[in-house]
């Protein structure tokens, strides 16, 4: 006889999305074997789109567009060999690719006041659930915002935008084949908010006024081109524009006014969208000082346990009339009391103060007399002991300079001479520009080392520098040089350092700390902003930024901390980079809710839950659901990688108690569990069978017990279920009966047999090495019997 044909690669089930091709193949051993193809039980031809080919010993179905009319099970048979496969067919959320990249590539831009309205079609089994969100926050509706979703779209509606509507929004679409999700920016401009206050009088006299504020916390979306500056004379109704500044420019010089007269001020910031509020100030005068200004500190002429001379210069600002001389006062170091020296102002600008306790430590003030009356007391003089002098510091040696650029110069010298330096306390820089003849000190303590930068210089200017030791007599004699400070530095545009350790996306667990450092460079030094989703940083952040580097850091992370940063460098020019990155704050998730347990189709259990609260939040959230065949038993994954809310569980034997346990899982971790209270059971029934009288007698269609699909052999793991079925028929239906090595079955309560209309199964819970052995079924009726005999081979989990 011919050799059997059999089967060398079975069909294998295939899981397609609807619109896509699918395929199933297996491959026979002999060449003659035609075949025929089978769907759901019946015989298949060809048809539009569904066509067979046979190539050599590979037959396929193939499907050219897979449509849900697809779904099923197959089966091809051809001469000795059967094989069966399942296609699936996947419907999830799609939306229309053109839609897509229109809405995802560019943000949608709205004026203040204008209606918001998106709206997305879409396609996918039913139902698909839509979600809005917003910072990882579910959108709700009220009186301005609503959601609509229906069973071909999903539409957000805003009847009234505003500024904190900006921000990044995800459309997450659902259903029992998939989740899409759709990002999606709205960016919402306003006119500016107004300058923050309050309005600083930087200075007032009686022929100008200098104000200064400080930029809106808010630009309202676009750039603030320019301050408008308005006055108004106290008493009157009119408010007149004085002028513009740019917007690097928060200071305002106005000579419109006059003497003795009151006014108000208001400020106003202006972008593209329009001119913002007034900040207001409050009322000012422009009145003259009629008395003298501060002179400089005054200077110790000598010391001795009798005396103490000093001198001083007249103030810059002599007032509304001539100085008619100088009230000098003094203190003990260390005290907050100014006592008189001279009640009668001395004309001359030095004085012999006596009346001092030897040894104490003084320190001395010059204020100038006019005919309004005294003016504004100087500075403190250097402190001095009164004692006999000790001798004076020499002066420092080896003064130069070490370095500089455009805005600063490093000096550095030595220490006076041994025999004039072996008392210094400290040093005294001082500077003066080439067209100022008033030495100004650098330092407002003595300096204890050799070495000082001078900050604040302007580029390309001449300044004179000196340096003089101190000891308990004063200052020695000075040290002095002559420095030009270099030109600007050149140009460098802004640009930002992107590295290894410049990430463009971070995921940070809530409670931890967001800390990012952005590198960058540019000369002059840059104006730096940051900025969240389009509007400036809540007060949680902190900004720090300096020597190259611009640092975000927020101490303990929130869900509402997720969301685009941005930040943007310009220097004084005009020009201007940024950058931007997303920062996704997640967490291990929360437990599912509630659990619900229905029996939808006979002798199956669907498992329902609430959805946890992480879902708005977390992208990548699915579930896992377990069940347990006992309070004290073991729990066995039976679904994972679920992504909706639900799951069927079809292997059930009647008879036997079952607890469900739900958890949600992430990158992060797993939720805690949510478990069901009560078990779920399906009654164990009896067959029943009933007979219906024959109307008529015909042919007589009685058959012996025949196996259609015999036993198969079985090797499984130690703890696993085992189900062994075959297929048998026979008239009057037969009855069967199972044996292991030759041990009927029927009353061991390990064991669960079953028999639906031919399909006979033996089901082993939970296998033993005991189970080991030939297990057989007997199929008997009037007519004969029928046997069918296979191995069960138990393995270790090893």
């Amino acid at each position: 006889s011919a050799p059997r044909c059999h089967l060398n690669k079975h069909l294998l089930d295939v899981r397609v999305l609807k619109g896509e091709p699918a395929e199933l193949s297996c491959t026979v051993s002999r060449h003659e074997v035609t075949g025929t193809w089978y769907k759901d039980g019946l015989k298949l031809t060809n048809m539009d789109g569904v066509f067979f080919e046979k190539e050599g010993l590979v037959h396929k179905l193939i499907i050219n567009k897979v449509e849900d009319i697809h779904a099923g099970k197959y089966r091809f048979e051809g001469g000795d060999v059967k094989t069966t496969a399942s296609i699936f067919v996947e419907d999830p959320p799609q939306v229309d690719k053109v839609l897509l990249k229109n809405l995802t590539s560019v943000p949608t831009v709205a004026k203040a006041g204008q209606k918001v309205k998106v709206k997305i079609p879409f396609e996918g089994r039913l139902p698909v659930r839509a979600m809005w969100l917003k910072d990882r926050m579910e959108l709700v509706d009220d009186t301005r915002i609503h959601v609509d979703t229906t069973e071909t779209f999903t539409m957000l509606s805003i009847s009234s935008s505003e500024r904190k509507d900006c921000g990044d929004y995800k459309v997450r679409l659902k259903n029992d084949s998939g989740v899409l999700e759709i990002n999606w920016k709205l960016v919402v401009t306003d006119k500016p908010q107004p300058p923050v206050g309050p309005i600083k009088i930087v200075e007032s006299s009686a022929n100008n006024i200098t104000i200064e504020w400080k930029p809106p916390k808010d630009d309202g979306g676009k750039p603030v081109q320019s301050y408008i500056v308005e006055r108004q004379q106290v008493g009157k109704n009119d408010w007149v524009t004085l002028g513009e500044t740019p917007r690097s420019c928060t200071t305002f010089t106005t000579n419109k006014v006059e003497e003795d007269m009151s006014y108000y001020f208001r400020v106003r910031a202006v972008n593209a969208e329009g001119t913002s509020d007034a900040l207001e100030s409050d009322e000012v005068k422009a009145v003259s000082k009629a008395s003298p200004g501060a002179p400089d500190p005054p200077e110790i002429v000598s010391a001795s346990r009798d005396a103490i001379t000093i001198s001083w210069k007249a103030p810059r600002k002599t007032g509304s009339s001539r100085i008619v001389g100088y009230i000098v006062q003094k203190r003990k170091k260390g005290t907050v009391t100014w006592l008189p020296v001279n009640s009668v102002p001395v004309a001359d600008k030095k004085l012999k103060i006596t009346n001092l306790k030897k040894g104490l430590q003084y320190e001395f003030r010059v204020a100038a007399v006019n005919a309004s009356g005294v003016g504004d007391a100087s500075e403190p003089s250097q402190p001095v002991f009164a004692r006999d002098s000790t001798q004076a510091p020499g002066q420092v040696q080896d003064l130069k300079v070490s370095s500089s650029d455009s805005t600063s110069v490093t000096l550095t010298w030595k220490r006076p001479e041994a025999k004039d330096g072996s008392d210094v306390k400290g040093y005294e820089v001082e500077m003066r520009s080439s067209n100022n003849l008033s030495w100004t000190k650098c330092s407002t303590l003595p300096i204890d080392m050799t070495t000082y930068t001078v900050k604040g210089l302007q580029a390309k200017k001449v300044y004179f520098l000196r340096v003089r030791a101190l000891n308990d007599s004063g200052p020695g004699e000075a040290a002095e040089l002559e420095a030009c400070i270099e030109g600007d530095s050149p140009e460098v545009s802004p640009r930002i350092l992107i590295d290894d350790t410049v990430k463009s996306f971070l995921v940070i667990k809530a409670g931890n700390t967001i800390r990012v450092n952005i590198p960058f460079e540019a000369s002059p030094d840059p104006a730096v902003t940051w900025l969240k989703d389009g509007l400036p940083l809540p007060d949680r952040a902190t900004i720090k930024t300096q020597e190259g580097t611009t640092q975000l850091l927020i101490g303990a992370a929130e869900f509402t901390d997720s969301g685009t940063y941005t930040v943007e460098i310009q220097n004084g020019l005009g020009k201007r980079e940024a950058f931007s990155f997303q920062v996704q704050v997640t967490d291990v998730p929360q437990s599912p809710g509630a659990i619900r347990l229905e029996e939808n189709v006979p002798n199956t259990v669907t498992v329902t839950w609430e959805p946890s609260a992480s879902e708005k939040w977390e992208s990548n959230l699915y579930y896992t659901v377990l069940k347990c065949e006992s309070r004290k038993g073991l729990w066995h994954v039976v679904g994972d990688l679920i992504y909706t809310n639900k799951f069927t569980f079809t292997q059930l034997i009647p008879g036997r108690e079952y607890y469900f346990r739900v958890v949600a899982k992430n990158d992060m971790g797993v939720s805690g569990p949510s478990e069901t209270v009560q078990p779920w059971r399906i009654k164990k029934t009896k067959a029943e069978f009933q007979v219906k009288s024959q109307k008529y007698r015909g042919v007589n269609q009685n058959q012996p017990p025949r196996f259609l699909v015999p036993l198969k052999p079985h090797v499984v793991t130690t703890g696993s279920e085992c189900r062994m079925s075959c297929a048998l028929a026979g008239r009057p239906p037969p009855k069967v009966i199972w044996y292991k090595d030759n041990r009927d079955l029927s009353s061991d309560p390990t064991y669960f047999c079953t028999n639906d209309f031919g399909v006979c199964s033996l089901v082993v819970s939970s296998v033993t090495k005991h189970d080991e052995g030939e297990y057989m079924v007997e199929a008997s009726n009037e007519l004969g019997r029928a046997f069918s005999k296979a191995f069960l081979i138990i393995k270790g989990n090893n």
